[in-house]
């Protein structure tokens, strides 16, 4: 069993910029697809962006956050990135770090999207970022 832990959530203006980390341990080297979801109180989980661990599959963005957000991965460190530039209100969310044992494209195939929350075996405990207009 791999544990994620994410860290970096806070309260920020609009139009600043956070980095969120989730550090995975346990079984890390078996980790290959990855992802950061996000929840809004009273709205469903939604996928943000998606990374393979070798980027053997493309990097995916949700059209929301295309352009702002970054994800990115330290295979050295097992580490989990995710930069947010322009922060907008409505990104304000817990943040959860998502992983699987499987390769994004055994899940997806060419398919496009972050996927769903029932796709990823692994899950950290969330960390809150909050967007104050």
């Amino acid at each position: 069993q791999a544990q994620l832990v994410e860290s970096g959530g806070g309260s920020v203006q609009a139009g600043g910029s956070l980095r969120l980390s989730c550090a995975i341990s346990g079984y890390a080297y078996n980790i290959y697809c990855m992802a950061w979801f996000r929840q809004a109180p009273a709205k469903e989980r939604e996928g943000v962006a998606r990374i393979e661990r070798d980027s053997q599959s493309p990097t995916i963005y949700a059209d929301s956050v295309k352009g702002r957000f970054t994800i990115s991965k330290d295979n050295a460190v097992n580490t989990l990135y995710l930069q947010m530039n322009s922060l907008k209100p409505e990104d304000s969310a817990m943040y959860y770090c998502a992983a699987d044992s499987r390769r994004c494209s055994t899940i997806f195939g060419r398919g496009p999207g972050v996927g769903r929350p029932t796709q990823y075996s692994f899950w950290g405990q969330g960390t809150q970022v909050t967007v104050s207009s």
